[in-house]
């Protein structure tokens, strides 16, 4: 009866140890699917925004505003640089939205998973709250919000002459 008890224990062991091994074989899986998975939803996000840019003048109609030079035609952005945006309501939507809850956030900064949410997506989906932050940093590098601290954008400070708070005078 022992031997029959001790075979049992150690095809159990066995067994634990096959089933542990292909656990971190499932995961490593998932992870790299999750991670492809996050680069389309990045990619598609992007392509979109650039068909969606590529449906709008290139060139800005009407007079440009004196003193701002004008970017050469070429490859369109998505997200416009804030030195030649006339305001926020040139962005599109949902990164107004990203604006308008950066600006409600204060001094504690937006961060991925708030954003996600003001974008209306899962915020427990690893891949939506990356895609959010992509969309954060996108509009930090092209002056938008600032990431003052890792993680968190607040809106920058507003420029007595500048774009951020125009006041009559020049530049």
């Amino acid at each position: 009866m022992r031997a029959v008890l001790e075979a049992r224990q150690k095809d159990a062991v066995v067994r634990v140890e096959e089933l542990g091994a292909e656990l971190e074989r499932v995961r490593a899986a998932l992870a790299d699917a999750e991670e492809v998975l996050r680069r389309r939803v990045t990619g598609l996000q992007e392509y979109l925004e650039a068909l969606a840019e590529a449906d709008a003048p290139a060139v800005p109609t009407g007079d440009p505003s004196p003193g701002k030079p004008v970017r050469p035609v070429g490859p369109r952005r998505a997200v416009p640089h804030r030195e030649d945006a006339a305001g926020v309501e040139v962005l599109a939507v949902d990164h107004q939205a990203v604006m308008a809850a950066a600006g409600e956030a204060g001094s504690d900064g937006l961060g991925a998973r708030q954003a996600a949410v003001v974008l209306g997506w899962d915020s427990a989906s690893a891949s939506r709250v990356e895609g959010a932050r992509a969309r954060l940093k996108r509009l930090g590098e092209r002056g938008w919000p600032v990431e003052e601290r890792p993680g968190r954008f607040t809106l920058p400070a507003p420029e007595h002459d500048g774009v951020g708070g125009r006041r009559g005078g020049g530049s």
